[in-house]
């Protein structure tokens, strides 16, 4: 069995096939925990270590050169989206920075992760347009997860996240990326554990091929 830490962006692929297929291929069976990257950094630091993991290209690296993991090979990227509540109504224009701003100050209440990395991204993003007073006053913060579920039972009437996680609530409707002069891509990679045996390097290399990349793009991220 092969223990695999994996951030929460890519499990919409990951359970839709991507996995699967490397069992099939291999017969070695994989056991995933999902987490924001940040909550996972924390486990390997309380020496709680993954065969394999799957994070933020950048922190994998700070990994890779401290010794805790193998060389990491670079899977997929995404950005940041808005989703809304299922339902009738029009969605909200985000097509450029001023529309976006206008919506989040006009939302009752715009929900967004306060680990994740597109979480930490989008409270930076709200200090630089000067609205972060306004959204944060009326603002549902949740810990980690898809922060898209709190459109379903009203908490908030938008929510702020990858792309790729926001698919993973298919009841709420995507209402886009963020405009271009606001977005922010995270790159995604995957490494094996220090000492990790063959399986594990198996792995990697199946998450890094032409296949999972055809996996990711149904799933909202796209090649690197």
């Amino acid at each position: 069995m092969i223990r695999l830490f994996s951030t929460l962006a890519v499990r919409l692929a990951l359970d839709a096939g991507v996995l699967d297929d490397f069992t099939a291929a291999t017969g070695h069976e994989v056991a995933t925990v999902y987490d924001p990257t940040n909550v996972l950094l924390r486990r390997i630091e309380d020496r709680d270590l993954p065969d394999v993991m799957i994070g933020v290209g950048g922190q994998l690296a700070e990994l890779v050169a401290a010794g805790v993991l193998d060389e990491a090979a670079e899977i997929a990227k995404v950005g940041v989206g808005v989703a809304a509540p299922p339902g009738g109504g029009d969605l909200p224009d985000i097509s450029t920075v001023d529309a976006l701003k206008a919506a989040l100050v006009a939302a009752r209440s715009v929900a967004y992760s306060r680990t994740g990395a597109s979480g930490v991204y989008f409270a930076s993003l709200l200090g630089d347009l000067g609205i972060a007073d306004r959204v944060n006053a009326r603002a549902t913060v949740v810990e980690k997860g898809f922060v898209a579920e709190t459109l379903l039972d009203g908490r908030a009437d938008l929510a702020v996240q990858q792309l790729s996680e926001l698919r993973f609530v298919p009841q709420a409707r995507l209402v886009g990326p963020l405009p271009e002069a606001a977005q922010h891509y995270t790159v995604f990679a995957a490494a094996t554990g220090a000492g990790a045996g063959e399986a594990a390097r198996a792995l990697v290399a199946h998450l890094a091929s032409p296949a999972a990349l055809a996996r990711y793009r149904d799933a909202g991220l796209e090649a690197v």
